[in-house]
């Protein structure tokens, strides 16, 4: 980035809240010390809330200790590989953290992929060992095919085991666990009971460069690739959020993201631990169990995307009563249509903090400060992002790679101490997007005057119509204004004339009817021509990640 360039002047730290510094430290500088040093002050607190269960720190760190212990038993080594195949429960801060007391690196995998997607990230992470969720063992990784890479230390476990009763709304009428096998994988729980009072003989120290997780990026513009996240960018990321949200000790967490995500393992796990606070974990997303939580439990902070908002807000049980414990509310992973985030404070009361991260960046990278309200850019009518963060640089370059100028639209460029250092064993595809002046995200935005930046679109989503560009999210955004409209994703298709025409899938709210045409017509008096969508399917629902983030290479 050039120095003459707008962007060296950061106008963004005029946005900050007062009192703010433009560049903080992170001390510890490792996730492991996180954790440790909320034991030093919290042992006797709750570290983890499942349902109608609480673990205190004191004995997470036990369980993690014995469970790290039974794993350099089995022939777990320093740098090795750990795959945990989790939902949403205790299991997973506990096998985080034990391979890093073993001294290795945790690879977090999605519950909801299945033997394609396990063969090949198996085949590229190498994990020396495994835990997971009993019938995903039985029904997913004994059924890899025979040439396909399996991990030499295998531990299951029940998502009823550490939960003090069975709530059919979430678990249905599985039974407490799956039948094992004479000579199957031993049981996490009865692993670390028989272990109890051990630690690894070592007592591990990362240091920041070392890497904690391998996070798989969500692959919703090509082949999943794995980001080398390190414990300094975690350790970080984690600082940079308490600070930039005002939060203080003990201020509970909502684990509404999947822990598996970059979001649920940095603005949920490793803050938790930051704040030396309670995480409330439901299993999984289901609206009405969330907002059970948020009744009985009443957390402080959480984060997600906008879909699993825009399910709360519309579930039958919502009220703002729900919602007023929560000091702070964001959403990433997904763009915001502003008329969802007026909806939502107008039903709860609460106004959606905007951000945006990636995978690479450890989740947020920009976002809106803390008590502050993201601007809407007129023109395109999209909610800005926010500014960038402490000790971040970020700028917009053009198609020549040069910085952009003030509203002109290009790639987003970032770095700091929360970029990774690069891909698991790629190094071409490090070196693409890993540059010496930032993080190439992929992602089109621009910069305001004021230093606000706004995201448009994914580079690979771009509609050329006729020659003209139109980026799906601002048509999305027109559409979610229309009182019909749930959810809404559009894509270009192609067409001998025009090259691309526009195409809108739209799912609706409960009990709203319209038809397509109508919607075409709405879109037709609010952007031009060109933009709008020739054709309007109505779906019940649209194909997205766990995280929420709709999959628009699906709808194609």
């Amino acid at each position: 980035m050039a120095d003459a360039s707008p962007y060296a002047e950061k106008p963004w730290l005029a946005r900050y809240t007062p009192g703010l510094p433009a560049t903080v430290d992170a001390s510890p500088t490792d996730a492991l010390s996180l954790f440790r040093e909320a034991v030093e002050r919290a042992a006797d607190k709750p570290a983890v809330v499942y349902f109608d269960r609480k673990l205190t720190y004191g004995e997470i760190d036990a369980m993690s200790d014995a469970l790290a212990a039974a794993l350099v038993d089995r022939g777990f080594e320093p740098g090795d590989r750990l795959a945990v195949y989790l939902q949403n429960m205790p299991q997973f801060p506990i096998a985080t953290l034990a391979a890093w007391k073993a001294g290795g690196v945790v690879v977090p995998v999605n519950p909801m992929y299945r033997d394609h997607e396990l063969t090949a990230m198996f085949a590229d992470s190498a994990p020396k060992a495994l835990v997971c969720i009993d019938a995903l063992h039985r029904d997913v990784v004994q059924t890899l095919p025979a040439d396909a890479f399996k991990p030499s230390i295998v531990v299951t476990t029940s998502p009823l085991s550490l939960q003090a009763r069975n709530d059919p709304r979430v678990f249905g009428p599985a039974p407490a666990r799956v039948a094992a096998e004479p000579g199957g994988p031993p049981d996490l729980v009865a692993l670390i009971e028989e272990n109890r009072g051990r630690k690894p003989a070592t007592r591990a120290a990362p240091k920041a460069g070392d890497v904690a997780f391998l996070v798989y990026t969500s692959g919703t513009t090509g082949v999943p690739k794995a980001a080398t996240n390190t414990h300094g960018n975690v350790a970080f990321s984690a600082q940079a959020i308490t600070r930039w949200y005002s939060l203080q000790d003990g201020d509970s967490v909502l684990g509404l993201a999947p822990l598996f995500h970059v979001t649920g393992l940095i603005a949920h796990l490793a803050l938790s631990w930051r704040l030396a606070s309670p995480l409330i974990l439901c299993f999984r997303f289901e609206p009405g169990v969330v907002l059970d939580a948020l009744a009985e439990q009443r957390p402080a902070w959480t984060v997600s995307a906008i879909t699993a908002f825009i399910a709360l807000m519309n579930h039958k049980d919502a009220t703002a009563e729900r919602f007023e414990s929560l000091k702070v509310i964001v959403s990433g992973g997904a763009p915001i249509p502003p008329s969802v985030v007026e909806e939502f404070r107008r039903r709860t009361g609460h106004y959606i903090h905007n951000g945006y991260g990636l995978t690479e960046t450890n989740a947020g990278v920009i976002a809106v400060p803390h008590g502050a309200q993201a601007p809407v850019d007129p023109a395109s009518g999209a909610i800005a992002i926010g500014v960038p963060k402490f000790n971040v640089e970020a700028w917009i370059a053009d198609d020549k790679g040069a910085p952009a100028a003030v509203g002109e639209t290009g790639e987003i460029v970032v770095s700091g101490p929360t970029v990774v250092p690069g891909y698991w064993r790629k190094p071409a595809e490090t070196r693409e997007s890993m540059r010496r002046d930032g993080f190439r995200t992929g992602d089109v935005g621009f910069m305001d005057a004021g230093g606000w930046f706004y995201l448009v679109d994914r580079k690979k989503d771009v509609i050329i119509a006729s020659g003209f560009k139109v980026w799906p999210r601002e048509v999305e955004d027109v559409l979610y204004t229309h009182p019909a409209v749930r959810e809404a994703a559009v894509i270009g298709v192609k067409d001998p004339y025009r090259g691309e025409n526009v195409k809108a899938f739209v799912s609706l709210k409960a009990g709203a009817t319209v038809e397509p045409e109508a919607l075409i017509d709405f879109c037709h008096r609010h952007i031009a021509t060109f933009k709008r969508p020739h054709v309007v399917e109505i779906v019940d629902d649209l194909p997205k990640t766990i995280t929420g983030k709709i999959l628009r290479r699906m709808l194609k």
